[in-house]
């Protein structure tokens, strides 16, 4: 990604082909003085889950506190094609003499560099940036020169501004948004979606974008992707009750995939997963040991899950899920138990196929370099998300907390 970027500065901006000489050749353009919010755009909206008041999901005491306490930084679960989604908002970053900038710098450095070994999704939400806020010049040829993962953020920011770059897409409105991630479980400010909404109402009505979120249409006879578990059950499940995707992408993962190294950790090609999808929900038979493709098998396993209408583990569990931090370690597997005491049948039968052969994945972490820890990264916001809002950082490590502490106990809240 990065060296694409690279190529695509350098044929567009010619001379020097140093990142830095191609820096020193941008500026920032003019001010862009923002309309004043009003009220309703300042308030906190049903899809903040956590209102910025409630701080960071950092300790007080951590040296990044006052930079995370503002969720400038987000990490939102994964776009369509199975990357990790980082959000960057800029509507969210104080006046200069309330941040410090550097901090940001080295805080925004951490995050990415969690994910700089897989392939992510950038979002950066540029309404809110003004002269009082603006990140400067300097502190993008900064964030170039302190580390290699912050180079496609430094060019995406700059590039805000000038239209080229193979692999930056620009986006007018959150309904563009949707075609490359949910938006119901990205981290989207208050203030950004009222600025949609006030855009959208600008325009003519022939030229209005549609809704981020169209009624869902009733299914197809062979629909398997965003069918509910209950239908699936009867429509291709096996005796177990287990949906066709789920098997045959695990049956496929277990005897090809489980040495491969950074397997979840991988996009695929999105072409290859559209028409996967395509077959899938045509009733068309998929045969992944004809493909041979351990990535594009793990990718539409995590796909399967991300569309369902409700998450595996369901609404009803979220708060338990989220609390279940506070929970003493002699409690856990108990409480687990009659945590997923209350989810329907074909849930439970799905999570315990799941989670068991992520545990054999796990097992060979050695060579894969996916441990429960990995693993409760990548499922973790696959396996629940908020009903009617999106997950913030606060909420994203407690839900993964929770998945890993399943994997370290799966044999003992599953036994029989």
């Amino acid at each position: 990604m990065s060296s694409d970027l690279l190529v695509d500065l350098h044929d567009d901006l010619g001379g020097d082909d140093s990142p830095s000489a191609a820096l020193d050749q941008l500026k920032l353009v003019q001010d862009k003085q923002w309309p004043p919010d009003d009220p309703v755009s300042i308030s906190k909206s049903a899809t903040d889950i956590k209102s910025l008041s409630e701080g960071s999901h950092l300790a007080r005491d951590d040296p990044f506190y006052e930079i995370a306490k503002h969720q400038i930084v987000e990490v939102a679960g994964d776009d369509n094609f199975g990357r990790k989604v980082i959000v960057f908002s800029a509507c969210r970053m104080p006046p200069h003499s309330q941040l410090d900038h550097h901090k940001l710098l080295m805080y925004l450095k951490q995050t990415l560099d969690k994910y700089v070994e897989s392939d992510y999704t950038l979002i950066y939400f540029h309404h809110g940036m003004t002269s009082e806020n603006k990140l400067s010049l300097s502190w993008l040829r900064d964030a170039y020169q302190v580390s290699p993962s912050l180079l496609a953020f430094t060019f995406g920011l700059i590039l805000t501004h000038f239209k080229f770059g193979r692999k930056i897409h620009y986006v007018n409105y959150l309904s563009e948004l949707e075609e490359i991630v949910k938006c119901d479980q990205l981290v989207i400010p208050s203030r950004v979606r009222a600025y949609d909404d006030k855009i959208r109402l600008n325009l003519k009505p022939s030229v209005v974008p549609g809704p981020i979120s169209p009624p869902r249409s009733p299914p197809l006879p062979f629909q398997q992707f965003g069918v509910p578990l209950s239908v699936l059950r009867d429509r291709g499940a096996d005796s177990e009750g287990i949906p066709l995707v789920m098997r045959d992408t695990i049956s496929f993962l277990q005897e090809q995939g489980l040495q491969t190294e950074g397997i979840f950790r991988r996009s695929a090609n999105v072409s290859l997963v559209k028409n996967i999808q395509h077959k899938y929900n045509s009733g068309e038979e998929v045969n992944f040991f004809q493909v041979e493709d351990v990535h594009l098998a793990a990718v539409i396993l995590k796909t399967f899950l991300r569309e369902l209408p409700e998450p595996l583990l369901t609404y009803k569990l979220y708060n338990d899920v989220v609390n279940f931090q506070y929970v003493d370690s002699e409690s856990q597997v108990i409480t687990i138990r009659n945590m997923l005491m209350s989810l329907p049948e074909e849930n439970t039968a799905s999570l315990r196929f799941l989670i068991q052969f992520l545990a054999q994945v796990s097992a060979e972490s050695e060579v894969n370099k996916m441990t429960n820890t990995n693993l409760a990264v990548v499922f973790g916001p696959n396996l629940l998300w908020g009903q009617d809002a999106a997950m913030t950082l606060s909420s994203i490590g407690p839900i993964n907390n929770f998945t890993r502490t399943l994997l370290d106990l799966h044999q003992e809240v599953f036994a029989q």
